[in-house]
């Protein structure tokens, strides 16, 4: 399963009132992720959040295509939550607003993949 690193750049010294943000976070009931037909393209398996100064990385485990997983995240109600939340504490504005800015600024900061590894499963 692939993992995706998506960076926000944050001021410094909010890492408590980012992290108060992410404490009742609403995830999705279901994480299949769907296309106008209904057939499942991709999933999302997980994810983590790591701050550290100025940066913030999500990471997502993924299945499927990487835009389907960002569409899906840009009309999840619990993520448009933490963007509009997380507004006063980014170093620069997210157009993360409609499907369409999110999608871009969700590329624009994914982080180049250099390696994943994995044990084989028995």
């Amino acid at each position: 399963m692939p993992f995706a690193a998506i960076t926000y750049d944050i001021k410094p010294g909010c890492e408590d009132e980012i992290a108060e943000i992410f404490t009742d976070f609403k995830r999705v009931s279901d994480p299949a992720v769907r296309d106008e037909s209904g057939r499942e393209v991709a999933r999302v398996l997980g994810t983590a959040l790591f701050i550290q100064d100025d940066t913030m990385v999500r990471f997502i485990e993924y299945q499927g295509e990487l835009e389907a997983v960002a569409r899906f995240m840009a009309t999840q109600p619990g993520v448009q939550e933490v963007e509009r939340r997380l507004k006063p504490y980014l170093a620069g504005p997210r157009d993360t607003d409609t499907v369409e800015g999110f999608v871009a600024t969700f590329q624009k900061s994914t982080m180049r993949c250099i390696s994943q590894l994995f044990k084989p499963r028995d």
